[in-house]
């Protein structure tokens, strides 16, 4: 069976594109599901989805849209029908890579689906949009961003290549063999959360989760790593947690630049999920700057460029506590089966004695507020050690192991 490429479009704008998208599809030996998410206006060229088919599987028919047509109503309405008709799909196996195109409403509402999807079935938006900040429409999903580079109006010379390498993409990546498939065995799929001030711990971490059998999935604490760590637990891809960064925490916190939302360091402790956790780079805070500049709020602080444009001051003992604070309510939910380990030698490569974010008092009101608050169902496990050492990083493993295995 040729592998099917559905292709979301409002066909009353992008109807010629979306046609010659089609024939490359075909071209490549592959079949097109044309769906149009357009609303008002006439569509350019026939779907194989017509829009009241999609306004339909979203609750509204299409007639009813029409009599007072907003983008407000009738986006929520469209995007809500082509995920539902992609899912159903999906599961059938009858589609097996989709492909958006867009400016900024198309753009929106072509993510908006793609969001929806599972992790792993391809996904590509050749957009408008593509060349500035795409964290909005791709969040923690596997979105492949494509820039048109000439708005999508018309077909000249430029937008006819653009579309034709997006249509082999979809076609290449839906004819892999490979797939995305977590087996429910005895030893899940382990998430863990990593800053590039615990990597020598991570990579130790990795080498003893391999020697016991266990594969890691690892995850950059900077947002949208940790949301995508929790979002892989409720979807049943994890199944373990070692969170070993917690700088998203902090950031949560200021507001800045790794904030991890409202959910982190939440979902593992609402389902039970076995977890080891470490507060691992919360100490401090990352500030996107102009390259090399202090912030004025931060000059009586010690700081470190972490890189030109990422800023990175050392909280004091009373910011500490606020991040202690704020640790210990997300950890409310955690009602056992968790263990949280305390290095207190320093909990990020910058913060060890000798170095230059070094803050023995901000350590101990942080570690303080710490023992204070943290829930009674979290074990509490005190090395004097730091995040890295490999035996501290090899008995948060043991311990992890051990509450998966003795559970």
């Amino acid at each position: 069976m040729n592998k099917v490429i559905a292709v979301l479009s409002t066909l009353d704008t992008k109807g010629t594109e979306t046609g010659f998208l089609r024939e490359q599809i075909r071209a490549l030996g592959c079949e097109p599901l044309v769906i149009d998410i357009g609303v008002v206006g006439t569509a350019g060229i026939a779907a194989e989805v017509s829009r009241a088919e999609v306004a339909d599987l979203g609750g509204k028919s299409l007639a009813d849209l029409l009599l007072n047509p907003t983008r407000e109503e009738a986006g929520p309405i469209m995007v809500q029908g082509a995920t539902k008709l992609l899912l159903d799909r999906i599961e059938q196996g009858t589609v097996h890579g989709v492909l958006g195109l867009g400016g900024t409403q198309g753009t929106t509402s072509s993510c908006d689906v793609m969001a929806m999807l599972p992790y792993g079935f391809p996904k590509i938006m050749v957009s408008t949009l593509a060349s500035g900040d795409t964290s909005n429409f791709v969040g923690i999903k596997d979105i492949t961003m494509m820039f048109s580079v000439s708005d999508i109006l018309g077909l000249n010379p430029v937008t006819r290549k653009i579309l034709a390498n997006a249509a082999a993409a979809a076609c290449g990546m839906a004819q892999s063999s490979s797939t995305l498939t977590v087996e429910k065995t005895e030893k899940p799929l382990i998430g863990m959360s990593n800053l590039g001030v615990l990597t020598r711990g991570t990579i130790e971490a990795l080498k003893y989760f391999e020697e016991k059998g266990y594969e890691v999935i690892v995850f950059h604490a900077v947002g949208s790593g940790g949301r995508a760590m929790e979002q892989m637990m409720k979807e049943g891809i994890i199944g373990a947690v070692f969170d070993y960064a917690m700088g998203e925490i902090a950031d949560d916190v200021w507001k800045v630049l790794r904030a991890g939302g409202p959910e982190r360091l939440t979902v593992a402790g609402k389902m039970g999920l076995p977890q080891v956790l470490c507060p691992g780079g919360a100490e401090h805070l990352g500030i996107l700057v102009d390259h090399n500049v202090v912030p004025d709020a931060y000059k009586n602080h010690k700081y470190v460029f972490h890189s030109p444009a990422v800023f990175v001051p050392r909280l004091k003992a009373d910011e500490m506590i606020r991040v202690a604070d704020d640790i210990c309510q997300r950890l409310e939910h955690t009602k056992g089966n968790a263990v949280f380990m305390l290095p207190l030698q320093g909990v990020g490569t910058y913060s060890y004695p000798g170095k230059i974010l070094h803050d023995p008092e901000s350590d101990e009101a942080f570690f303080a507020r710490l023992r204070e608050k943290l829930p009674s169902t979290i074990e509490l496990v005190e090395k004097d050690t730091y995040a890295e050492d490999p035996e501290f990083v090899k008995e948060a493993v043991d311990r992890l192991i051990g509450l998966i295995e003795g559970g």
